[in-house]
């Protein structure tokens, strides 16, 4: 798999990302940035290394919607690295400009690890095959044959996605909790609107990508994922002290890590 990743990867480069289309949703407040902070910048660019950035090799655009409110809509810009072939984590944006808000991020593993996870847990993912079959979830930039295999891929996996900033909704700033997303599941589901102006400005054609999608093999999705679709609708809450992942004591003393023999 990691071969393949690679090789779509030399194509997106060689096929000009099929990127730069679509600014941020939202203007943050704050000052221009002042010469000073350029120099720095530009500075720390050229002096300090960045290897989790830059195993970033793959640019997925799709859609997504809060769990449990499912008219709040939106596309999400994908930025892939793949860890090993059952792991993948995105970083999610609201655009593919250089000015983009970091909105979230994904987890995305195997069918076979999703398996192995404890059935409260499996309420929190969803699953890939139908983005991938019905043409929503794209690949920019990338030639049929390589988008192809790397869908081929990508329909029999599960989902993890938690935004941290709702640009869509208007929010200037990172303000509230993360919230939980799901993806589509079937027809009907996503706004024709949001999926119109994407293809335009992609300049693609979603219902020709879903035909050349056809013979992709996507297996039964597993039970315990898309949880809303049984009326399981998770999100997280304010909650005080140190919620589910609190263990033992609270106040500060020797690092929990640290302590582990």
């Amino acid at each position: 798999m990691q071969k393949l990743w690679i090789g779509a990867a030399i194509a997106l480069l060689l096929s000009g990302c099929g990127a730069n289309n679509t600014p941020a949703q939202v203007a943050s407040p704050g000052a221009p940035t002042s010469t000073k902070m350029k120099a720095l910048s530009t500075g720390a660019d050229l002096l300090q290394s960045r290897p989790p950035i830059d195993t970033i090799n793959t640019y997925l655009d799709g859609f997504h919607f809060y769990n449990g409110d499912q008219n709040g809509q939106m596309e999400a810009h994908h930025y892939v690295t793949v860890l090993n072939d059952d792991v993948m984590q995105a970083v999610i944006y609201d655009g593919n400009t250089k000015d983009a808000r970091l909105m979230g991020v994904e987890y995305i593993i195997s069918a076979r690890l999703y398996q192995t996870l404890p059935p409260e847990e499996k309420k929190l993912w969803h699953s890939h095959e139908y983005e991938v079959k019905s043409g929503t979830l794209i690949a920019p930039g990338l030639p049929q044959a390589a988008d192809h295999a790397l869908m081929a891929r990508i329909a029999n996996t599960y989902g993890k996605t938690w935004h941290t900033w709702h640009t869509d909704r208007d929010k200037t700033l990172p303000i509230g909790i993360p919230a939980l997303m799901m993806g589509f599941t079937a027809d009907g589901q996503l706004d024709n609107r949001l999926l119109a102006d994407r293809d335009k400005r992609f300049d693609i054609d979603s219902h020709k990508i879903r035909a050349s999608r056809a013979d992709i093999v996507a297996q039964p999705v597993l039970p315990g994922a898309n949880a809303w679709q049984r009326g399981e609708v998770i999100q997280l809450k304010r909650v005080s002290g140190g919620g589910e992942h609190a263990h033992g004591q609270t106040h500060f003393g020797p690092a929990e890590q640290l302590s582990k023999p």
